[in-house]
Formats: C-alpha cells, structure tokens, sequence
C-alpha cells in the first residue's frame, strides 16, 4: 500500500502537501467563479458608492456642478487607468473638478454618477428620473435632446476614464436610436465621437453618413464640428453631387459672410453700413437667424430694433426665426422676437411649433422644479412657460398700464409705484423680472433716488405728502425714460407671466403689502410684521405661479417614473 503524506507541521495548519496544493490550485483556476459571490461583492461596492451611512471612507471628492461625490481611490485607480494615473500625479490633493478631468466636452453629475456607479459595481443601474426624458408628454423619449445629451455625456465619460466595455455599450445604444433623433441633434453625437475616434468608430461613420445626405447647411457645420470633419463632409457632399440648401455647395456668398462676421463681432452699426451697398437684405442674407442662433442677446435685440427684417421669413430649412430662438433656448431672445410680432403659430416642415421645439429639448426635471428651492426659474422652463403663454393670449397694448391707476396723476406717486413692483419682481422672480426688464432697457435709465422717498415711513405718508410736485424732487427727461421703461417691463410681466402679475396687482393694491415698500423703516415690532406679511406673500406668489403646472407635472412625472435604463423605453441593456 502506498504511504500517504504526513500533514504539513509547518504552522500553517494546512493538511495539503505540496503535490496536492498544486493541484487543489490547478482545480481553483479551472473551476467557474461563483456567480452568487460577485453579484455580492458587485453589491458590497455598489452600497459603498451610494450609501451616505459609508461616506466617511471616501478619501477623496469629485465635483460636477453644484454636486460633490465622495469616492474611493483604490477602488477607481484598479478600475480605471485614467483615474490611476490622475491620481498618482496628484496623491495629495482630495477635490478634482470633473472639468479638469474631462477637459474636451461638459459631463453633467447625473451621468457622472453612473459612470461612476458601473465602476464600482459593473452594472448601469437605474437612470436618474426626469434628466433622460423631455418636457413633452408626447414624446416617446427615446431620441429626445435630454436622452441624446445623457447618452453622449456618459459615452464621452467612458472613453476618458478608460471604460472600454461601457464606451461600447452606449456606442451601440446611439446607434440603435439614430433614426429618431432631430437632425440637428447629429451634430451632437457626431461631436463626441469625433472626440472618442476609433473607440466609437461605427458610430462616427453613422453619423457623417446622416449629416452628408442631410438638409443641415454649411453654417451648421462650421459651428459644430472640428474644421477637419467639415472639411471631410462638404468634400464628401461634392463627390456625390449633392447640393447644400438653397443650392449650390451651400457656403453663403462673400457679401453675405461679411455680415454675419460682423455679427459675431457685435457689431450692429458695421451691419447697417453693409446694407447701404445694397448687395443684400437682412432676410437674404438670413440675418436675423444667425443672430438668434450664434449671438449675444443684446446683439440680436439690437438688429431687430432696426426694424429692418421679418420676423416671420424662413430660412433654407423652412425654419422661422421664432424656432431657432426655440432651439437657442434663451428667454430674452424669445420675448424679443414675440414684441416683434412672431407668430408661435407657425409651424416646421416636420410640423412643430416653436414651443414643441423646446419641449422636446428640455429635461422634465428642470421643467418641473419647483420654485420652493428658492434658486431662479431655468432658463428651458422659462422659455417654455413664455411660449405657452404666447399661444394662449395676445393681450390688448397698454393693458398693464391700467394697474397705474392706483398711483394717481401725480408723475412721482406712478414712479415709485413702478419702483416698488418691479423692485418686488426682482427679488421674488429674478429670472423673469431680468427678460423683461432687458427686453424694455431698463438699464441705461436714471433710477430714483432712495432720498427722494427715504423721508417716508408709510406708503400713506408718501401718498398725502402735501405739494410732491414742488418738492425738491424734480421729474426729469431722465426719470420720465425710466418709468416708461419700467411700464414696459410691468406689461411685458403682465403679457407673459399672466398669473404671477395678477397677484402683483392684488399686493400693489393692498395698503399693508405696500409697506413692503418700506421694510428697514418703523419700530421692531412693525419690522417683524412686515417680516411675517413678506413671507405670506412669497406664498401666494409662488402658488399662483405653480398653479397652472400642475396638471403637466402630474401627467409628466407619472411617464417619467417608468423609464429606467432596464425597463426598456430609453435604454434596453438586455438587448445591447
């Protein structure tokens, strides 16, 4: 019979000898790893990353936005090389910007959050409810502007941080949804891979195949994409014989060009001398367009004060000036053009108005925050808001002056009036009070003084002050420019923020709101009344701003809470 081995006695407690431990790990690497033990540890990693309970093991933070992520560095350097190395160069530092890391293209938190999830867990879990759907409750929300920018911005996330498997998995997600995404939005996608390169190579070939045999005009291009990927898609656009819009090769002629660099310059004064050479017009050259696409806003309100374009004129792709500004997303731009006489009516060759243009390229979420966070209106919301607005009434002209009355005759009283509503506005709604003071150029004017009321200490001492008019104050040319431009901005407020100025009037008329007017004046006791009487009044104010929301935030939230990144209606990981 053969002798066995004597058990190991080196105080290891092993009773394997040599032979059999080389076996015994021969048998360990061929056998199948227990599928229950990494779905646990995938678990146990996934728990460290989103559980506030572990946030004291983090050693180190990665801001994006307004948000600050802990995160572990062991656990991202064996994941990532990029991380590896960023953090080796920099081994004592605790803060890294995501701006810093990600230099080429902006990476918002939400898809910083799963990049950062799949790293530690190996799995995309759940989307973030409301980033990757629309405003629009008719959207499908499978090719929509906030489901294309997330997708980009976690491709884009996945390539820097060396993520192979997850490039390729949102690279074949792009794919799958080429076909429903708005042209225009292409460009999106085409840019991130140009960045990304042979990592997403199917998808970049896609993309330019798309933008070649597209409407999309020269103008777009050059705005977009790196001058060598333009360079290759007019080249390939020549090859094929296809013509840009309008005809032609699509580039605009010489005249044409000098105008619009000036409007990149600023420069509404050098326009008007190029239009005296009479080799174009505003509406030829598309002027107004360009303007609202690619310039300041004040340049744009310069060029439509000229009064010298159609608000109206569409350009090569059928598109109104009103739907740029839809896609440009700017409130000013869009109130500008709505004073001017654009009509919200009208609609794309697709069949959109300007208003579900820019639903379909806002995030339910910002769309739906609401103002209790005390932070300004988004700019996408309020863009939305105005144009809701817009197509559901056109007031008569001057109907917000009629809420002067309370002031009386009297210059000053209607002054002081304007000064304090607007005054309010701003503090309880500085985004809207900002559109519609710039729109009717408050700025520039001569604001009234704090002496000329700091003498009173209730509206009903200023309101029967004896002689105002032969007061020291005097109204001057100056002060008259104001209160006409704060008349202004009280009808645009009145025209576009219908409810919120409804209930303006009801404070401006209430004798014990006026003395909002006068809140570092009177007693402690008046002061914490008035306190209180301020803070009833940011109630109202913000229900009555909120009022009309409501249905579309229930009907929204109850679309947005279904889709999840493995419920199949914005991404479908079993099928990628």
């Amino acid at each position: 019979m053969a002798s066995h081995s004597s058990p190991s006695q080196d105080g290891g407690g092993s009773c394997i000898s040599n032979g059999e431990t080389t076996v015994f790990s021969d048998y360990l690497q061929q056998t199948t790893p227990d599928l229950v033990a990494l779905t646990k540890l995938s678990e146990c990693l996934d728990s460290l990353f989103h559980s506030s309970d572990l946030g004291f093991c983090a050693d180190a933070r990665i801001i994006a936005g307004k948000r600050e992520i802990p995160v572990h560095r062991c656990v991202l350097a064996c994941r990532s090389p990029f991380l590896q190395k960023a953090f080796a160069e920099n081994s004592g530092k605790e803060r890294f910007e995501i701006g810093e890391l990600a230099k080429d293209f902006e990476v918002g938190p939400d898809a910083l959050m799963v990049v950062l999830g799949y790293i530690y867990s190996g799995k995309v879990g759940v989307l973030p409810q409301g980033v990757c759907v629309c405003a629009d409750e008719e959207c499908s929300h499978h090719g929509c502007r906030p489901a294309v920018d997330f997708a980009v911005e976690v491709l884009y996330a996945s390539f820097i941080f060396q993520i192979n498997e997850l490039v390729s998995l949102f690279q074949r997600h792009l794919l799958e949804i080429l076909d429903k995404v708005a042209i225009d939005d292409i460009l999106v996608i085409l840019s991130v891979a140009t960045i990304c390169d042979k990592a997403s190579e199917r998808l970049l070939l896609k993309c330019k195949e798309i933008v070649v045999n597209s409407d999309l005009d020269i103008t777009s291009f050059e705005k977009a994409l790196p001058i060598a990927v333009v360079k290759e898609i007019t080249d390939l656009r020549s090859a094929l014989g296809l013509v840009g819009p309008g005809g032609g090769d699509g580039f605009p002629d010489k005249h044409v060009k000098r105008i619009h660099r000036a409007l990149d310059s600023d420069d509404v004064e050098l326009v008007r001398m190029l239009l005296k050479e009479e080799h174009s017009n505003l509406d030829d050259a598309y002027a107004l367009h360009y303007a609202v696409a690619y310039c300041d806003s004040k340049t744009t309100i310069d060029l439509l004060d000229l009064g010298l374009a159609d608000v109206n004129h569409r350009n090569q792709r059928g598109y109104t000036v009103l739907h740029i500004a839809a896609m440009r997303r700017e409130p000013k731009i869009i109130v500008s053009l709505l004073t001017k006489g654009a009509r919200p009516s009208d609609l794309t060759s697709d069949g959109r108005k300007a208003l579900h243009i820019s639903k379909r390229l806002t995030k339910f979420i910002d769309f739906s925050r609401s103002t209790e966070e005390a932070e300004p209106t988004p700019k996408e919301r309020l863009c939305i808001e105005i144009l809701e607005q817009a197509e559901r009434r056109d007031p008569l002209p001057g109907e917000a002056s009629v809420s002067l009355a309370i002031a009386g005759d009297d210059l000053r009283r209607s002054l002081i009036y304007l000064e304090t509503r607007v005054g309010l506005a701003k503090f309880l709604y500085p985004m809207e009070a900002q559109v519609a003071m710039e729109i009717a150029q408050v700025e520039g004017t001569l604001e009234l003084p704090l002496a000329a009321i700091s003498k009173f200490t209730s509206r009903e001492q200023m309101m029967t002050a004896v002689d105002l008019n032969d007061s020291p104050f005097k109204i001057k040319d100056e002060y008259l420019s104001r209160m006409k431009a704060l008349s202004r901005t009280v009808e645009l407020g009145k025209r576009f923020f219908p409810r919120c100025s409804a209930e303006l009037n009801k404070i401006m008329n209430d004798a014990d709101v006026w003395e909002l007017a006068f809140l570092g004046k009177g007693t402690s006791e008046e002061q914490t009344k008035k306190r209180k009487r301020y803070v009833e009044v940011q109630e109202m104010l913000r229900m009555a701003f909120n009022k009309d929301k409501e249905e579309n935030k229930s009907a929204m939230s109850s679309c947005s809470s279904s889709l999840s990144i493995d419920g199949g209606m914005v991404f479908n990981i079993a099928k990628l």
